[in-house]
């Protein structure tokens, strides 16, 4: 079948066509929030051929035209994505740093295929979702050249606190876990309280090539504050306003630019974040400290997990133990019982999975794969933040 594809206009989209992530970014732009402009990819628009080829590439062409053909970020959008009940983070594929219409097809195949990849099933068979592959529709949207960027959850219930993760560059880094973020807490009354991270890569886009680059950050700016309290507080409102349009507790990806802050994304909690310990909290002498990720104890057999040559080594009921995840580990926590990594926040992908899957993690345990051996028993508490080998 041939003919014009019918593309949306990101400040049109809704759920029924333009799946979730669009649908909420489209309300946010209508409300006059920060949010880059773009486009959707329906999920109707689904044909295939030559001819519904060459159709995509006009109608893409024609719209990056509009938008000025910026450097974009391709993404998926599909109906069962940023729900209430399941966020799906970072399950699907984003191909972020891409330009032109021949690029930016390719990078919308990519999304559109990865709605069949075995962990997305295992991530919807898990948390109650159908298992077969779904249509989704595929967001188009302006890249933001960040200076820092990071994740926001704003309070979970009425009086509670704003919680707020930075680095430099990219928010990939922070949902990713690969760097362990600044951590900013803006209480109700407005004061906040700041952990600095260990910020020792940062990814940014490509200027020779398209994509991304990842540099390690100049020893005295991974100790730096990402934030200043200036913008910790407008970021603290902008989540405010975004959970009152939303009607409930968001969990917002955001970037800053020069002097501009951005929405890249709004999706619901989906699960309870535990509380960052106070710092004069009594722990044991023998207890490794980290951030808590994932609520719950367990007490079972450490696996350390460099790589997935290792995925095989891992038995039903084991605690792993590993520097970071990314999405292609997400069907090891159908088995493990618990998640230790070395890097990495209580907003990153990892975490907000863990936590649904109702497993405890606990993040930041300094050289946690060479203080915790292979077969050792260990004490887990996801809500502590701590890991003691016994």
């Amino acid at each position: 079948m041939s003919g014009r594809v019918m593309l949306t206009r990101l400040s049109d989209a809704t759920r029924s066509t333009c799946g979730g992530k669009a649908a909420t970014l489209g309300v946010l732009l209508r409300g006059g929030l920060p949010v880059p402009d773009g486009f959707v990819v329906p999920a109707g628009e689904q044909r295939t051929g030559s001819d519904a080829g060459q159709a995509l590439r006009a109608a893409v062409a024609r719209e990056l035209g509009r938008l000025g053909d910026p450097v974009v970020a391709v993404r998926s959008s599909a109906a069962n994505e940023d729900t209430a009940h399941a966020s799906a983070a970072g399950q699907y594929e984003s191909v972020i740093g891409v330009r032109g219409p021949d690029d930016v097809c390719e990078a919308i195949a990519v999304c559109r295929a990865s709605a069949r990849a075995t962990r997305v099933a295992a991530y919807r068979d898990q948390t109650g979702g159908s298992t077969s592959a779904v249509h989704m529709a595929v967001l188009v949207q302006r890249v933001i050249e960040a200076d820092v960027s990071g994740v926001m959850f704003t309070p979970e219930q009425p009086g509670g606190s704003t919680r707020i993760e930075a680095s430099w560059g990219l928010g990939v880094t922070v949902v990713s876990g690969i760097v362990t973020p600044d951590t900013y807490e803006v209480a109700p009354d407005g004061s906040i309280a700041c952990t600095i991270g260990g910020k020792e890569t940062r990814v940014d886009l490509g200027h020779e090539r398209s994509g991304v680059v990842t540099s390690v950050v100049a020893e005295g700016q991974q100790a730096a504050r990402t934030l200043d309290d200036d913008t910790t507080t407008l970021l603290a409102g902008l989540g405010s306003r975004i959970a009152a349009v939303l009607d409930g507790p968001q969990d917002i990806e955001w970037a800053v630019a020069g002097d501009k802050v951005w929405i890249v994304q709004s999706r619901p909690i989906t699960a309870s974040l535990p509380a960052i310990p106070r710092s004069d909290a009594v722990m044991p002498s023998s207890a490794l400290r980290g951030t808590p990720g994932s609520h719950g104890v367990v007490t079972a057999t450490a696996r350390i997990v460099r790589g997935p040559s290792d995925f095989q080594t891992v038995r039903s009921g084991e605690v792993v133990v590993c520097r970071y995840t990314d999405p292609a580990w997400t069907p090891l926590f159908t088995i493990a019982s618990g998640v230790v990594t070395e890097t990495g926040g209580s907003l990153s992908h990892a975490a907000i999975v863990a936590r649904e899957y109702g497993i405890p993690a606990v993040l930041r345990v300094a050289d946690a794969t060479t203080r915790i051996r292979n077969g050792d028993r260990i004490a887990l508490d996801g809500t502590a933040g701590t890991v003691t080998v016994l």
